[in-house]
């Protein structure tokens, strides 16, 4: 057990400081402050004892070094039970500091505002961290807190141990502590990496808290769980669930995959995922009819998907979904009546997510003994990018469904095809070792779904290394391609478009997804 009886706090988010506060006083601890956390506490009526009084010395350079000094540090850093250590605070009349509540100065949030490079610097924060570290690594004498979310733990504990706290609680407060000033280190290091350097920084320090322990990972015997990198709002991680079984490792990777692909398209878009692969895609000009037609391009596949919708569900859709069986839905919002036809099915997680933010952090993969990291895949199709290759050209609503294809075409695994035809997919070809493979999934798809492959496109995530693509497509009845082009055997791909009458742009830019 360690006594408390004085204790320094200073904070910069100042939520439910003064309750605690005001519990530490009746507690009959006394309160240290500084700055504007000190100027609150006495404006609510409690005694508080400024650090500038207590150190002898002024704060100044504008509250740059306030709490930097041997009178602070040293009641923080002594060894209760170091005979040397009371001593020297004996000695220098160091009195003893028994917790220590900090938290930083709001260095993130000033950097995610767009705030300019002098507001940056002045909100890295010096004496808060060197306090955090000092009481942390004393944590055999000094309480730590670093979140206002811990003021109950550590009010309970005082209360039911005399005005003690166990070793236990402190050990776990300081792990948190230390974790946080890693945290914001890595935060402070990052961001002036962007500053000076080009492309991949030399030291990556990635930070991630975590949203939720999962029960398992990709299988029964892995462990896993998710993990939030910087701010939750717009990302898949700041979703919130309004009902169902809690979200497995396979839910969330799906889940993403859903909402990265909906979120290509400005029109009501639905797509159906499973595996991490769409099995149906669909825009129209209402969700209700872009979900019939998502659904149909592969209802057996669709069976216990994950669905994303990229505007607001109404009773209409939400009925027509629920008569199917899915893991989740996530939408940017869904109407009462929706949700009251959803309640019937308790299993089913809903995800409401507002205000989609594209992804602009690096992606990562774990290999053997590092991280392999790229920038996020969003280029998007621009008509100076498209070259036309045949003699043919696409009539306009090829056009649109060769855009809409080769931007499906992204997310889905490599080699991938997509064969679209009036605003929606008839069929995917997924994850093959060989692009012919590929491409005779897809019109074989097409076939057993009913919706066929006559007079659709075909767009393909990389070039086509051979022309028998070609030929599998034009056997098929399918009428215009799109692909970045670039092979050896480019000029052999265009004849073989041409001998069929079939049009062919080549974008320049290729999609894998590994």
């Amino acid at each position: 057990m360690s006594t408390i009886r004085t204790a320094l706090i200073s904070v910069s988010d100042k939520e439910g400081v003064v309750d605690f506060a005001r519990s530490l006083q009746a507690l009959g601890i006394a309160i240290l402050s500084t700055g504007g956390t000190a100027a609150l506490l006495k404006q609510q009526g409690l005694e508080v004892r400024d650090v500038s009084d207590h150190t002898g010395f002024p704060e100044i350079m504008d509250g740059r070094v306030k709490t930097l000094h041997p009178r602070v540090h040293g009641g923080i850093l002594a060894r209760r039970k170091e005979e040397s250590h009371q001593q020297a605070m004996a000695e220098h009349d160091i009195p003893p500091i028994d917790l220590v509540a900090i938290n930083l100065y709001p260095f993130e949030k000033t950097v995610q505002a767009g705030a300019g490079w002098e507001d940056c610097i002045e909100n890295i924060d010096i004496g808060g961290p060197a306090m955090i570290r000092a009481a942390a690594k004393n944590h055999e004498d000094v309480t730590i807190l670093v979140s206002c979310e811990d003021y109950g733990i550590v009010l309970e504990e005082i209360e039911a141990n005399n005005g003690a706290t166990t070793l236990n609680l402190r050990r776990r407060l300081a792990a948190k502590a230390f974790a946080r000033t890693a945290a914001y280190d890595a935060a402070i290091a990052n961001w002036f990496a962007k500053q000076e350097e080009a492309g991949m920084p030399q030291r990556l320090i990635v930070v991630a808290d975590r949203v939720q322990s999962l029960r398992y990972g990709e299988n029964l015997h892995q462990s896993a769980a998710f993990y939030r990198i910087g701010e939750a709002a717009g990302t898949l991680a700041g979703a919130r669930q309004l009902q169902g079984k809690e979200l497995s490792y396979n839910n969330i990777n799906d889940t993403d995959a859903a909402l990265q692909l909906v979120e290509e398209f400005d029109q009501p878009a639905v797509a159906i995922i499973k595996h991490a692969n769409p099995c149906g895609v669909a825009l129209a000009d209402n969700l209700a009819e872009a979900y019939r037609r998502a659904f149909a391009c592969d209802p057996k596949s669709a069976f216990g998907g994950i669905i994303a919708l990229n505007r607001r569900v109404e009773a209409e859709v939400a009925a027509a979904i629920a008569e199917q069986f899915a893991e989740v839905i996530l939408a940017p919002e869904f109407s009462e009546e929706a949700k009251e036809i959803f309640v019937a099915k308790k299993n089913l997680r809903l995800l409401e997510l507002h205000g989609f933010r594209p992804d602009f952090l690096p992606q990562l993969r774990s290999v053997s003994g590092g991280l392999l990291v790229q920038s996020p895949d969003d280029a998007v199709l621009v008509e100076s990018g498209l070259k036309l290759v045949t003699k043919r050209a696409p009539s306009a609503q090829e056009m649109a469904d060769l855009r809409t294809a080769f931007a499906i075409c992204k997310h889905v695994k490599s080699n991938a095809i997509v064969l679209a035809r009036d605003g929606r997919t008839h069929g995917i070809g997924a994850g093959q070792m060989s692009r012919i493979d590929s491409v005779h999934i897809a019109c074989r798809k097409a076939a057993e779904n009913g919706l066929g492959t006559q007079g659709t496109v075909l767009a393909s995530d990389a070039f086509f290394p051979f022309d028998d693509n070609v030929h599998a497509a034009a056997v098929a009845g399918i009428t215009a391609l799109i692909q970045p082009g670039g092979s050896v055997r480019d000029e052999e791909v265009i004849a073989a478009a041409d001998k069929y009458g079939m049009a062919m742009l080549f974008t320049g830019m290729r999609h894998f997804r590994h």
